[in-house]
């Protein structure tokens, strides 16, 4: 359904310091800078870029939305987690973990990047 997610940061170099430790624990490999200076990183079929905004105003994140990103398990979202608190990121809502959802259950980690925006690992638990 998607080609591509960005976000944007106010502080790129911050930002790839994040984001490498992020995909890392998920696999991935550290993210290359095109001519422009964006960020992008490819993996798993998948394109996530960060970017300073075009328009020239500051970044900020988007109240409400939510980038999830997928993991193979428990453990592998608890690095995730790990590797996005250790890099500037802040774990937010509760503990990573089982929730009950109308979809079954699934394992969840929330952070913010460096940025404020929201992620989530996610993985969805066999029945």
């Amino acid at each position: 359904m998607f080609s591509h997610v960005m976000v944007g940061s106010n502080d790129l170099t911050r930002s790839k310091a994040f984001y490498d430790a992020l995909f890392a624990a998920l696999g991935g490999r550290p993210g290359m800078q095109d001519d422009k200076g964006r960020i992008l990183y490819m993996h798993g079929g998948a394109l996530f870029m960060v970017s300073t905004p075009i328009d020239g105003q500051p970044a900020c994140h988007a109240n409400g939305g939510t980038i999830g990103f997928a993991v193979t398990g428990p453990e592998q979202a608890q690095a995730w987690h790990a590797a996005g608190v250790a890099n500037g990121g802040t774990a937010i809502e509760d503990a990573p973990g089982v929730r009950t959802t109308p979809f079954g259950p699934l394992y969840l980690a929330y952070l913010r990047d460096p940025d404020g925006n929201k992620l989530c690992g996610a993985y969805r638990v066999p029945a």
